[in-house]
């Protein structure tokens, strides 16, 4: 990884923390019976890698274009992703048996400009993991056994030239000899304290596993989690200045913004990249701290998106980039559930599917 000179500096003064703390995870791996290798695009700070290892997956390949998420990934995992994937050659990539990527959603989100395909710099991400599947397929005569992909809703509903850009993704994938289906899940309907609507698509090579539905999306649902349990309280550095408040927060008297307590029940909204710009209609804000009103903590962001008590986002990161890191993330717990399905599917556990 290449560093800055402050980021050198960052890691000399927190050198002993982050060995310690990889150490304590590389300890409770080696137990585990990994039953599959898998490569990680557009891996962010790691959440499908936490679910993929949580089942038995060895990661074998991650990729990650921005610094501030591979610094979190390094200190989490041990080891640094790649960079831009689409500065790594084919030939670099080890085999695997499964592809798994939450490539980027900007171009998708409701939030953005829903560009899509045409966003000159995100929107043609998609065609770099097609061109890895075809690499494995054609040039090296082993096709990857199965795809895992996550995005925002809005591919579901986004039109390119006239056709929706769900379509066209399973058509691609289609083209290239996979068996590929989609849903769309909502993150509280699997124990995590936040409504995070997002689809799902997976897909396994038709010619070694057969046609069918690729799982079963039959989940076991969970009761709401509520978000009190897992808020701090008598926090001093997040408050929301009164003014802000009386000018902007409170400007209008329709239920705006969410607030929420120790004793608040059910999920939350959904949790933004953008949330630290303080935006009324879209955040969520804890009633506590100095002003009564303040912005969520790390531990609390990262028990909105279902992310384990161990999982460390490192003191250097700021708040920012730590709000953009979780608001841009998976959420562990439905990726588990998916990967599970087809990982047993993959290794012929799975009654799901028919010959080819």
């Amino acid at each position: 990884m290449e560093k800055s000179e402050i980021a050198t500096r960052r890691y000399a003064k927190y050198s002993g923390q982050f060995s310690d703390f990889h150490l304590r995870r590389s300890v409770e791996r080696e137990g585990g019976r990994f039953r599959f290798k898998f490569i990680d695009l557009f891996s962010g700070i790691g959440g499908i890698r936490l679910a993929l290892e949580d089942i038995g997956g060895e990661c074998v390949f991650s990729s990650e274009w921005d610094p501030h998420c591979r610094e979190t990934y390094r200190f989490n995992f041990g080891d640094t992703p790649h960079g831009d994937i689409q500065r790594v050659s084919d030939d670099d990539i080890p085999a695997s048996s499964l592809l798994a990527a939450g490539f980027p959603c900007q171009p998708f989100s409701s939030i953005g400009k829903r560009r899509g395909f045409a966003h000159e710099t995100q929107g043609n991400l998609f065609f770099r993991i097609l061109d890895i599947l075809e690499h494995f397929k054609v040039d090296r005569r082993r096709p990857v056994d199965a795809v895992l992909l996550e995005n925002v809703e809005g591919l579901t509903t986004l039109r390119h030239d006239g056709v929706r850009v769900i379509d066209s993704v399973l058509e691609l994938l289609s083209e290239l000899g996979y068996n590929v289906e989609y849903r769309v899940l909502d993150a509280a309907d699997f124990g995590v304290p936040q409504h995070r609507r997002r689809v799902y698509i997976t897909g396994v090579y038709a010619k070694k596993f057969g046609h069918g539905s690729v799982i079963d999306w039959n989940f076991p649902k969970f009761s709401p989690a509520d978000i009190g349990p897992h808020l701090e309280v008598d926090v001093k550095d997040h408050s929301i200045s009164r003014h802000l408040q009386k000018v902007y927060m409170y400007k209008a008297d329709d239920g705006r913004p969410q607030r929420i307590n120790p004793q608040s029940k059910g999920p939350v909204k959904t949790l933004v990249s953008t949330y630290h710009k303080i935006q009324r209609l879209t955040g969520t804000f804890v009633e506590d701290g100095p002003t009564e009103l303040r912005l969520l903590t790390r531990n609390e962001c990262r028990a909105i998106m279902g992310f384990p008590s161990d999982f460390q986002i490192p003191e250097w990161v700021s708040r920012t980039q730590m709000y953009r890191q979780f608001g841009n993330s998976v959420t562990p717990p439905v990726v588990r559930a998916i990967a599970e399905k087809l990982a047993r599917r993959i290794s012929g556990r799975s009654k799901v599917g028919s010959a080819a």
